[in-house]
């Protein structure tokens, strides 16, 4: 889209509209992406400096790292003050997601987990991460549980697979804990 034609004045001539406006639009987005960034950034350390973290989507070991860091830097910074944690995900890997919830454990400042979209799979165990009346849904959002999923393809011999087995119905008695304990209910 060009510009270089309009007049001040009420009857400035409309934009004209070239074959290059594909280009032009590319050009622009990655302008907009880039003078975006910045500001990004200034909406993350406001969120941070009002002790707000958030997760919005997959649970990877990239996100769970950068949300342990941001549990253990509010921690050092103001023990025992409380956390707002806004979740929404489709759950992802649980060793990761295991290392959220650990971390959410150990350090002193209560957090509040609030559900802004679902909490899914390994977000159903970061939602149960958070005490009794500090577990937030909001009104459409949705929680998901079910068994752990091995995805991919298993090659090995028998006495692996037997492990890789046994090691999930480990996982799945320890989620299941969590999740007992959480709501009172029993497994």
């Amino acid at each position: 889209m060009h510009f270089d034609n309009l007049q001040p004045g009420l009857n400035a001539p409309l934009p004209r509209f070239d074959d290059d406006e594909e280009d032009d639009d590319k050009e622009s987005d990655a302008v907009a992406k880039k003078s975006a960034a910045p500001v990004a950034m200034l909406i993350q350390k406001k969120f941070l400096d009002e002790r707000k973290i958030f997760l919005w989507g997959a649970v990877t070991d990239e996100t769970a790292k950068d949300i342990v860091e941001k549990l253990l830097y509010l921690e050092a910074i103001a023990p025992g003050k409380e956390i707002h944690f806004y979740i929404n995900t489709p759950g992802g890997s649980i060793t990761a997601g295991m290392a959220v919830y650990d971390t959410m454990q150990m350090i002193t400042s209560p957090i509040n987990v609030i559900v802004t979209g679902m909490a899914a799979s390994m977000g159903s165990i970061l939602l149960s991460g958070a005490k009794k009346g500090r577990r937030f849904l909001y009104k459409h959002s949705r929680v998901l549980i079910h068994q752990p999923l091995i995805s991919g393809r298993m090659v090995g011999p028998a006495t692996d697979i037997n492990i890789q087995a046994k090691e999930m119905e480990k996982l799945r008695s320890e989620l299941n804990q969590i999740l007992a304990d959480a709501s009172g209910q029993p497994i």
